[in-house]
């Protein structure tokens, strides 16, 4: 199916010379096709030899940056930017430089710190850094400084986005930059065994407290006796405790920007489940994130395609519309985009399928040029 769709078409306005855009279309078509980032296994889904193959895409990756292509992924259009990290295990990768101990202490692997636009009921990453306890031991860096490299690394590209994180970022140093840089924020707070100091403009305390089932905001804070801040909670029925978030923005409005930050969470279970993601095998980190820039292309690209596809097959149900129409509406539901595009057979006819890609298509090339007329939802 995927081998009828000309994904080079697309690839074409990520990379700029035609040799270069040549192989990376194969590349990204056989990640998608091997459904894993291993060379092995990328080389036997590439026409010819699979050990020409496997030195093709090693020099592939010597002599390009696919990071750069994935920055022009970056939606202009939408009003804010999903963060967060997902543990990546390695777990026989005892002797990779890039390779440490994960947040349990036992099993091996790294994080990885994404970031992206929301795109349905997924997110279109556009940048990203990799680190780990052991990469952090040998260099003189931290947790906190990582974080504030991609941000740096994309400051100029995410301009006055709102900047939407989760509770590992609840930190003073990272929010301080973030008003000094003026870039509005939402994050979630991490309250701990200990609530974190909050003082009002009396310079008193603030105990922040939320009824089971209300809302509840809190105005003109300073964060740590410093980051001047607006605190935001809500605790849903059925929840055993309270969501709280911290921002420069109007606290009832962050709450429901908040909530869309589950989409990013998504993307990291379809890369792990569909992509294989945690299959990653590169020995050094550079070629490793140049890799993972190829997997995080081929995701995007498989994810626009495969929502249009469950549109088309199994799209909502509109009032009126018959027990079949239902039936497909539940599917429509049930499946994602990738998922439809990677384990289900496309059931359109050629014409049907043309049409779809070229849609697509249409919508990619606005989105990397310019642009995005968003008939799509976010």
């Amino acid at each position: 199916m995927l081998h009828r769709m000309k994904l080079q078409e697309f690839v074409q306005h990520l990379f700029d010379q035609p040799d270069i855009t040549r192989k990376a279309g194969l590349i990204i078509q056989a990640i998608l096709e091997a459904r894993s980032p291993r060379l092995s296994d990328l080389s036997h889904k590439l026409p010819g030899k699979p050990d020409a193959n496997y030195k093709m895409v090693q020099r592939f990756l010597a002599k390009v940056d696919p990071r750069q292509a994935l920055k022009r992924l970056f939606n202009a259009e939408v009003p804010f930017v999903l963060g967060d990290v997902t543990e990546i295990e390695r777990l026989q990768a005892r002797n990779t430089s890039y390779v440490g101990v994960l947040k349990d202490g036992k099993k091996r692997g790294f994080w990885l710190l994404v970031l992206a636009t929301p795109y349905r009921g997924r997110a279109l990453p556009f940048g990203f850094v990799s680190y780990s306890s052991r990469t952090l031991q040998d260099k003189p860096s931290s947790r906190n400084l990582e974080h504030r490299r991609c941000l740096r690394l994309l400051r100029n590209l995410i301009g006055d986005k709102i900047l939407v994180l989760d509770r590992e970022f609840s930190y003073a140093t990272l929010m301080q930059a973030l008003v000094e840089e003026g870039i509005p924020f939402v994050i979630r707070l991490n309250l701990g065994s200990h609530q974190p100091r909050l003082l009002n403009d009396a310079k008193q305390p603030v105990k922040l407290h939320v009824s089971r089932g209300k809302r509840v905001a809190y105005r003109g804070l300073r964060y740590k006796d410093t980051v001047p801040v607006n605190v935001a909670g809500l605790w849903r029925k059925g929840l055993k405790e309270p969501l709280w978030v911290i921002t420069n923005l109007e606290p009832e409005d962050a709450l429901d920007i908040y909530r869309q930050r589950m989409k990013i969470e998504e993307s990291f279970k379809d890369l792990k489940s569909l992509l294989c993601i945690d299959k990653i095998m590169n020995k050094r980190q550079d070629n490793m994130e140049k890799m993972l820039a190829m997997v995080l292309l081929a995701y995007s690209l498989g994810l626009m395609l495969g929502e249009a596809f469950r549109d088309r097959m199994y799209g909502p149900l509109h009032p009126g519309e018959d027990k079949q129409a239902a039936r497909s509406s539940r599917k429509w539901r049930l499946y994602s985009g990738l998922f439809v595009l990677l384990k289900q057979k496309i059931t359109l006819s050629a014409r049907d399928i043309r049409e779809v890609v070229s849609q697509v298509l249409e919508w990619f090339i606005l989105l990397v040029h310019g642009y995005v007329r968003t008939y799509v939802r976010t």
